[in-house]
């Protein structure tokens, strides 16, 4: 049997940890928190392994492939500036054409960032790797 794939959401906890969340899954709460994050993805695994063992649902237990699942991580942007916190977020913002004060208000988790503001995030942060990569000293 094959590993199924689940995405898991990172994100900033509200008392500032990590916390994950499995948003594809329907009908299952699966969670892991941490003050680290990886804490956080060893408590969301031992979450999943109590859950397929205390389930008395064989539809639910089939559906999580028996807890044989590997975990697709991403970030949601509270969590990325959680994780990666060497960026000056307004002046990322600033680069990558956002307004900072926006910028700022999305790393707290105070407003949620559309998909396609997301998207260019995402693309814009790409952009600066690839940037960053090419530095010599």
């Amino acid at each position: 049997m094959a590993k199924k794939v689940i995405k898991a959401v990172i994100e900033q906890a509200s008392d500032g940890g990590y916390g994950i969340y499995c948003p594809e899954l329907e009908g299952v709460s699966l969670f892991g928190y941490g003050l680290t994050e990886s804490e956080a993805k060893e408590d969301l695994r031992d979450n999943l392994e109590m859950f397929v063992d205390e389930c008395e649902d064989e539809n639910v237990i089939k559906s999580l492939n028996k807890g044989d699942i590997k975990f697709d991580y991403q970030y949601d942007i509270s969590g990325f500036f959680k994780t990666y916190n060497i960026f000056n977020v307004s002046e990322l913002a600033k680069k990558i054409g956002i307004n900072p004060s926006l910028m700022r208000r999305y790393k707290q988790g105070i407003t949620m960032a559309s998909k396609d503001q997301k998207k260019k995030i995402e693309k814009e942060i790409h952009i600066l790797a690839k940037e960053l990569s090419t530095v010599q000293f």
